[in-house]
């Protein structure tokens, strides 16, 4: 995994997980779901570069 791309996918999990915190101390459930989902888009990517990296090792 680049250092850029690993920066960015924990970037975006930092992001999810804060927007999702302050979502929940307002009682915005809108906000809490989008944090959620910035979250996960995160570790998507994140998961994403792993699996390039292993198969990319492998030849």
């Amino acid at each position: 995994m680049s250092a850029s791309e690993k920066a960015k996918a924990k970037a975006e999990q930092v992001k999810g997980t804060v927007k999702k915190q302050a979502g929940r101390s307002v009682g915005n459930e809108g906000m809490t779901v989008k944090g959620q989902a910035q979250q996960s888009k995160g570790a998507a990517r994140e998961a994403k570069e792993k699996t390039k990296d292993t198969f990319k090792n492998r030849g």
